[in-house]
């Protein structure tokens, strides 16, 4: 008996239910012992700090909305299973060149499977890192706290704390703040 072959593919999903359909293709596939032929079935998401009620909070984000990647052995039965499922829009097909009107589910190359799995790799053993980079002098808006909106510019880097020393000009003296990354937003 031959090794399956096993590939990546793309579902398209409906926009916000990318979770629902990854449990839903994972208890489909259980129900129909087809565990050896869809082994795994991934949304890649990342991890970002936001800013809610004043507090910096860290939220996963899904790094390709309304999609989800199944590793499988695509034979009829696995697809019209996938298919069924409640939200699936359809598999990701290659466009076709000739005039064959019937789109076949499109396996991603290797090279790019490995880099969307290697990024998601990162983002796990990643720690809290800042996502956007400040340089001193910089200008910067305020886009949290109690001087929300006003404009000031970088004057030191607190790199170990995540904070940043900036200069805004209130009733038109310059004054002295202390904020975190996420409390501001280049201009």
């Amino acid at each position: 008996m031959s090794e399956p072959k096993l590939r990546w593919y793309i579902v398209r999903v409906q926009g916000g239910k990318e979770k629902k359909v990854q449990e839903y293709i994972q208890k489909e596939v259980r129900r129909a012992g087809k565990e050896e032929q869809v082994p795994q079935v991934l949304i890649p998401t990342e991890k970002v700090y936001q800013v809610k009620n004043g507090k910096r909070v860290l939220v996963e984000k899904i790094c390709y909305s309304q999609y989800v990647f199944v590793q499988a052995e695509l034979t009829g039965e696995i697809q019209h299973l996938i298919r069924e499922i409640p939200f699936v829009a359809g598999f990701l097909t290659k466009e076709a060149r000739s005039k064959d009107t019937k789109k076949e589910p499109y396996p991603l190359p290797e090279a790019e499977i490995n880099q969307i799995l290697g990024k998601v790799d990162e983002m796990i053993d990643a720690e809290e890192e800042s996502a956007t980079s400040f340089v001193v002098g910089e200008p910067v808006k305020v886009i949290d706290g109690p001087f929300n909106g006003f404009n000031g510019n970088i004057l030191e880097i607190l790199e170990d704390k995540k904070k940043l020393k900036v200069e805004v000009k209130i009733f038109g003296r310059p004054t002295t703040m202390e904020l975190n990354f996420v409390q501001v937003t280049k201009e």
